[in-house]
């Protein structure tokens, strides 16, 4: 707070007088920055912790504003060194937690190493924060200063990891309605807003003793609970949870397989994994015979559901023909295909039962350090188990729109339903389609949060989004964010749906990147003007 409303904010404590003299005995003076950070950090932890309850698994989801809100309490009013300390500390709080399915079965190292680098960028908002903790405005700034954390995170390094936006928590509630016109960062801007919001609300209570601190305080209350007011507001012209309103529907099976075991070694039985999806694609051809269930336009396999190159092995091509024929639509299948060179490709493959492999689709954004690994010799130091990546998936350069059976579907691959660039260049298809393969990951949160990102999405771009995943979850995710159907985990499944293949276009979709572009300019640009001020200062002693 600036000095001459009651005083400065921080500063030092007057040392203490202690009876027995004229003039007294005196202690040494304790920094009220030094004895105020223990609780401050504290905070940070709460904070973090918090947030990290808002995502699946817990899924509470409303506890994703108290991130915001404690790192702006904490920060508020220190210095940037304390900033960049309780940033690191709310990142730690909520990226080991939340990343701990990555340890699943490599061990420690790896799942600690990138909570701590996911962290190291919170460490950075809590300095950034700190800097303009003292500018009028500073929860809008804050909250943008959010998005560009976010922004930086989900770029760099190695094409970025941004799992954990904020905006990827709101699975239910007001805010979710935001993603339809400005996209997951919008959606994080307004968690991060309520939060600094109530952030400043609690400052002026703490205040109010000093004048204008209850003013304060009603203010940013009113303006906090104004937010998600506004998202509620927001849903009024959106789709509701049908599948088959907005175009022309289109009838898709969803299999679910399923794998031999979970971990590491999922596909250690590559032939198992293709003849589960192989069998329940019979078993529906047999169904829909029996008039027990519709006849599919198409079918959708997942990731991995046929870890033997069909291009090259002809018995893997015979069973999936066999499938397709039998079903007598195309299937999309999910497999790992021999090259470029000594690399492979994680590739989708429109198979049709009378020609065979027909269009592809190759994933786009590999995962660094899973399906390849960057400077492996260097990295090779810190961890042997680079080498389980045996050989490096080479990346693709066509967009996933695919036509199947009629049905234009824009298909992505896995962990690219976070990108938001890559959903969308595929967000036009009639219906968003996720192929992915989950078994690596055992029994833990991290399908459930992929399928959070799915629900989001889903509201973002007005589309449904059908999962096809190997071992779970699989889903059908209604325009509005509803799931329709779930699969359970290591369970085999199948799923029959009309779903209506849509071309309207949300406002997120029109503007594209614009509102994160906008909302990091707006914390930047904060950020601008308390570096300015030195040098203005400085100017004019120079000129005085």
């Amino acid at each position: 707070m600036p000095a001459g409303r009651g005083g400065p904010a921080t500063g030092t404590l007057p040392p203490p007088t202690v009876p027995g003299g004229d003039s007294g005995v005196t202690e040494s003076p304790v920094p009220r920055r030094s004895r105020a950070l223990p609780w401050r950090t504290l905070l940070a932890v709460v904070g973090g912790l918090g947030t990290m309850l808002a995502f699946p698994g817990p899924a509470l989801v409303p506890l994703a504003v108290l991130g915001p809100m404690a790192l702006a309490l904490a920060v508020h009013g220190q210095r940037v060194r304390a900033g960049l300390w309780l940033g690191l500390v709310t990142g730690l709080a909520f990226f080991v937690p939340l990343l701990s399915w990555t340890g699943t079965y490599v061990g420690a190292f790896p799942w600690l190493a990138l909570a701590v680098v996911q962290a190291l960028y919170l460490a950075l908002l809590g300095g950034a924060a700190a800097l303009i903790s003292r500018l009028p405005g500073w929860p809008v700034w804050t909250a943008a200063l959010w998005v560009a954390q976010e922004a930086l995170r989900g770029r760099a390094p190695f094409g970025g990891f941004p799992w954990g936006r904020l905006g990827l928590s709101q699975t239910e509630g007001p805010l979710l309605s935001l993603a339809a016109y400005g996209g997951v960062p919008l959606v994080s801007f307004a968690v991060a807003l309520t939060g600094t919001l109530l952030a400043a609300a609690v400052l002026g209570l703490v205040r109010t003793g000093r004048a204008g601190w209850i003013r304060v305080a009603t203010t940013g209350l009113a303006a906090a609970v104004a937010v998600p007011l506004v998202g509620a507001l927001a849903w009024l012209p959106l789709p509701g949870p049908s599948l088959t309103a907005g175009g022309p529907t289109a009838t898709v099976a969803v299999i679910q397989g399923d794998v031999p075991r979970a971990g590491l070694d999922f596909n250690a039985q590559r032939r198992a994994v293709l003849d589960n999806h192989v069998q329940r694609t019979l078993e529906l051809a047999a169904a829909v015979d029996a008039g027990e269930q519709r006849q599919p336009d198409l079918v959708l396999w997942p990731e991995n559901s046929s870890d033997i190159d069909p291009y090259t092995n002809a018995d893997a091509a015979r069973q999936i023909d066999r499938a397709a024929a039998t079903i007598g639509v195309p299937i999309l299948v999910g497999a790992v295909v021999e090259g470029p060179g000594r690399n492979v490709s994680n590739t989708a493959i429109v198979w049709d039962p009378q020609n065979g492999p027909g269009d592809t689709y190759v994933k786009r954004h590999p995962v660094p350090f899973a399906e390849y690994i960057p400077y492996r010799g260097f990295f090779r130091f810190f961890s042997d188990k680079v080498d389980l990546v045996r050989r490096d998936f080479a990346a693709g350069d066509e967009v996933g729109l695919l036509d199947v059976g009629g049905v234009r579907v824009g298909d992505l691959i896995c962990f690219e339903v976070v990108y938001d660039g890559l959903v969308a260049d595929v967000a036009d298809a009639g219906m968003l389609v996720v192929q992915t393969n989950n078994a690596t990951f055992g029994y833990t949160a991290e399908s459930e949060q992929q399928l959070a990102m799915s629900r989001v999405r889903a509201v973002e771009h007005g589309r449904t989004v059908a999962i096809a995943a190997t071992s779970g979850i699989s889903a059908v995710v209604a325009p509005d964010g509803t799931v329709v159907r779930s699969s359970e985990l290591f369970t085999p499944d199948v799923f029959v749906e009309e779903i209506a293949q849509r071309n309207s276009r949300t406002v997120a979709a029109r503007l594209g990147s614009a509102p994160e572009w906008l909302l990091t300019a707006l914390g930047v640009g904060a950020l601008l003007v308390v570096a300015r001020r030195p040098l203005a200062r400085r100017r004019a002693g120079e000129t005085a």
